[in-house]
């Protein structure tokens, strides 16, 4: 089931979250966030755009959430977007259920593009992003050090809805 998250979710997404930052170079993040790090960082993006999960028989299999693409004025109607799965949930179509609702959401919202960064090579990530309509724009070569090496960060974009010569005013998410 797909649902907006609740702070008690915070420990789900963690366990999910932790291998990343310790075992790959998927986030650029060393040390997991703790529970109530990430209860902040959920309460705070939940106060404009949806951080949802996906949830089976009470546990969090996956998560996804948008948040803004950047902090000046005319980024408003965009978003970056972020989606990682428990290692179980990989290749069942979770991360299709999530970010399908994610852009649902997304485009009532009124926003129009969105934007994902992934380190490279992440041919699972690629292919799902690919897969529902997202365009590659560009690479920043270099740009983290993990793990003894250098990474590439890909980046792809999403035209959520056609682009209105003059745009309503974004909504707020509404947990």
């Amino acid at each position: 089931m797909i649902r907006a998250a609740r702070a008690e979710d915070a420990l789900g997404i963690v366990e999910i979250y932790a291998p990343f930052c310790l075992n790959s170079a998927t986030t650029f993040e060393v040390v997991p966030p703790s529970i109530d790090e990430m209860q902040r960082r959920m309460a705070a993006i939940t106060k404009t755009h949806p951080w949802l999960v996906c949830e089976e028989n009470g546990e969090i299999l996956g998560y996804a959430y948008g948040c803004a693409h950047k902090e000046r004025a005319a980024y408003r109607w965009s978003c970056d977007v972020a989606i990682y799965l428990a290692e179980k949930a990989r290749g069942k179509g979770v991360g299709t259920m999530l970010y399908t609702e994610l852009f649902r959401q997304l485009r009532e919202l009124g926003l129009y593009n969105a934007y994902a960064g992934v380190t490279l090579p992440n041919a699972a990530s690629v292919a799902l992003h690919e897969k529902l309509g997202f365009k590659p724009v560009g690479v920043y070569k270099n740009v983290g050090y993990k793990l003894g090496k250098w990474h590439d960060v890909g980046w792809w974009h999403l035209i959520l809805k056609e682009h209105d010569q003059e745009p309503d005013e974004p909504s707020r998410f509404q947990s």
